[in-house]
């Protein structure tokens, strides 16, 4: 572990985000440790890229002066695994709402769903964020407008998935692992992909493996990483 000067100099720090932690609650206690256990009175930390509380996986936070680096972190190449249900939808795309609508699958095989994502969901694509989403619309997040009852006209962005693989197929779920441009919501592919298969669909279960060349194989826990701090 280094020391106190290495991450005022500046440190860039691996975190594997916990399932119904938010990224703020993440920064928040790494850098509580860092002021605790090494004496810092004061540091710097940001996180090169948010993960929704219901994701998992790599967090990339820097420290000190590596906080300048944050927006070329964010920019680089995402990966991710996960989980779909096809047959049903929810408002947030996600395990955050309750399911408001479900559809037949008997018309889904496995060939369709291969060309489907092959043929609709590879290269530059067209997708809406969600309405639950910290994105601002008239100086409001998208979420509160959402949660507010409030109905609000989403403009498309262009977006670029290099990988989009099936790894599982066992309807009603679908494990997936996608290699995508900064911007992309992988709730948003669920939805989209449950609306083109004439059914519907959510996102279960994400983890984000990868950013850039920086994978969570080699990230800590908050809680190992506090264990590091505490042993050296």
């Amino acid at each position: 572990m280094q020391t106190p000067e290495d991450f005022l100099e500046g440190q860039i720090l691996l975190i594997d985000k916990p399932l119904h932690w938010s990224s703020f609650q993440a920064v928040n206690k790494i850098k509580w440790l860092l002021k605790s256990k090494l004496g810092l009175k004061k540091i710097k930390i940001g996180h090169a890229g948010t993960l929704d509380p219901l994701a998992t996986g790599l967090l990339i936070l820097c420290t000190g002066k590596f906080t300048k680096r944050i927006p070329e972190l964010q920019g680089q190449v995402k990966e991710y695994t996960g989980t779909f249900h096809i047959g049903a939808t929810t408002p947030s795309y996600d395990l955050e709402t309750e399911i408001n609508e479900r559809f037949p699958v008997d018309h889904i095989s496995e060939d369709l769903l291969l060309k489907t994502v092959s043929e609709r969901f590879t290269g530059e694509i067209d997708q809406k964020p969600p309405i639950f989403s910290a994105i601002k619309k008239d100086g409001k997040r998208l979420y509160e407008h959402a949660r507010a009852g409030e109905e609000v006209e989403i403009a498309s962005r262009k977006t670029t998935i290099h990988e989009f693989e099936l790894t599982r197929i066992a309807l009603p779920e679908v494990d997936f692992r996608i290699v995508c441009s900064k911007g992309t919501y992988i709730r948003s592919i669920a939805f989209d992909l449950g609306r083109v298969l004439q059914s519907g669909a959510h996102l279960t279960a994400l983890r984000r493996t990868k950013i850039g060349e920086y994978s969570v194989t080699l990230a800590k826990t908050p809680e190992e990483f506090q264990n590091a701090l505490t042993q050296d």
